[in-house]
């Protein structure tokens, strides 16, 4: 993709299913960057099943997937036609160094499905966002996207350093290891999780030989880091860090901490200082494409990063509240009228993620943004995206998490001045796009949002205080062609 034909705006990758298939491709055919949220896609799949594949999208997907037989085991496991019935969900396995075939194949068929659909019937540019720190599905995650012909790789919270080696192995359909973070590993110790998309090959169906290779889009917050990450991957004119995504403090979602020790405000929010924003001139002098995000969803922050050297802008808050959006309808109107009455509200919490990074959590009565919520939860780890990886005394890896129960995370070496706080961002996600699980007393899992500093800006796309409004309005707003 040439930089002249690059799209002006992207929508976030938020969330877990914020940005869902729908919600890209809507964004894709106006001309515009599609990104889908690449986060617990096995974990969306399998629970759209369940609830009886409404529209049947996920079944039209799995038609399409070059394996069918991958396909069949899918469906005749977790496909109910009559839906639930409140009835919990069936658990999908949960993701670890060594995933097992069931992982890989719900994996590699889920990340095939969100892009294929968002894909399906236009040429736009679709591209996917993963977390870095979110290792464990990263191997079939990558592999199933580019099955699906994905445009484009958007990896942030984290130094993603090798993906351009995974996407080397997997256009050839090649054997592929990914590096994997553990805790306490000792000096001459290294871990890697390893994939074989030969073991799928033998179910295949018209699968090319070479598949496109998509572009390596980074997301950093400072220039300092994207400049690592040219060096690493082979320098300034090797072309494998395509373009960058530069994302301010002032995003939803995972932020990078502050420069230095952290030092919280009166609302107990980290407090960021100008060695935290993007020194702009030195991100130019990279000679990398970029795209601004963090406060940019308007007119003015449009023309703004174009006058700065920016290809355009990526736009989360404004596209996460839209019609368009995968977020619980119900609750997304919620938010909105929330802003309409300029009662938004939005924190960055230093403590809420398992994952250690500050996460911006948007205030919602009923939510896990209120602390009787959170404290009333009984604390349950049964998604597991968000575990660490850690050194058992025999040198096994093992898993840990925060938001796990207090005891079984002291009983795995875990400290507890790390437990104060820590939400179960997995459950919390999922359950906000609609998707809740049911536990034993009956109850289902509280929701999490999260939204941009700029949540109150959402007003500006509002006709006449409707808290409904679409993402081609979002579009045409910025574009100057609506008001």
């Amino acid at each position: 993709m040439s930089n002249e034909n690059s799209p002006q705006i992207l929508n976030g990758g938020m969330g877990v299913a914020a940005s869902n298939w729908h919600l890209a491709r809507v964004v894709s055919k106006l001309g515009q960057g599609g990104i889908v949220s690449g986060t617990a896609l096995n974990v969306l799949m399998a629970r759209r099943l369940q609830d009886g594949d409404p529209g049947g999208y996920m079944q039209h997907a799995l038609l399409n997937f070059p394996f069918p037989e991958i396909s069949r085991r899918i469906v005749n496991k977790y496909y109910n036609p009559n839906g639930r019935r409140g009835k919990p969900y069936k658990l999908t396995p949960m993701p670890q160094m060594n995933n097992g075939r069931e992982f890989n194949e719900l994996c590699v068929a889920a990340n095939f499905a969100e892009v294929f659909l968002a894909k399906e019937g236009h040429n736009g540019f679709v591209g996917i966002n993963y977390l870095e720190k979110i290792q464990f599905p990263h191997l079939p995650s990558i592999y199933g996207a580019m099955l699906a012909g994905v445009d484009g790789f958007f990896i942030g919270a984290g130094v993603a350093k090798e993906v351009p080696n995974v996407l080397d192995a997997l256009v050839n359909h090649s054997p592929s290891k990914y590096p994997l973070n553990v805790s306490g590993a000792l000096p001459n110790e290294t871990y890697s999780m390893t994939f074989n998309p030969e073991i799928l090959l033998k179910e295949a169906r018209n699968v090319p030989n070479v598949l496109s290779r998509p572009l390596f889009v980074p997301i950093v917050g400072l220039p300092v880091m994207a400049q690592y990450l040219i060096k690493s991957t082979g320098g300034k004119n090797s072309g494998r860090v395509n373009k960058l995504y530069v994302e301010r403090v002032c995003s939803g979602g995972h932020n990078t901490p502050p420069r230095g020790q952290m030092k919280l405000n009166e609302k107990g929010e980290p407090i960021y200082g100008i060695d935290d924003e993007p020194k702009l001139e030195k991100l130019r002098d990279l000679g990398v494409p970029f795209w601004l995000a963090g406060g940019y969803g308007s007119p003015e922050g449009l023309a703004k990063a174009k006058k700065e050297g920016a290809l355009g802008i990526a736009v989360g808050t404004a596209f996460a509240l839209c019609t368009d959006s995968g977020l619980n309808p119900i609750l997304r109107r919620a938010l909105v009228q929330r802003a309409l009455d300029g009662k938004a509200d939005v924190k960055n919490d230093p403590f809420a993620s398992p994952a250690g990074f500050p996460f911006r959590v948007a205030g919602l009565e009923g939510t896990l943004s209120e602390d009787g919520v959170f404290s009333s939860r009984k604390k349950i780890c049964d998604l597991g995206f968000l575990r660490t990886s850690y050194r058992g005394t025999d040198g096994s890896v093992r898993y840990r998490c925060p938001a796990e129960p207090d005891s079984e995370f002291i009983t795995k070496g875990g400290k507890e001045e790390d437990i104060f706080g820590r939400k179960c961002i997995c459950n919390g996600l999922v359950a906000s796009a609609g998707m809740p699980q049911i536990s034993e007393d009956g109850t289902a899992e509280p929701e999490i949002f999260t939204l941009g500093a700029d949540y109150p800006k959402v007003v500006q796309f509002c006709k006449d205080r409707n808290p409904d409004y679409t993402a081609e309005r979002v579009i045409n707003m910025i574009l100057g062609k609506e008001k």
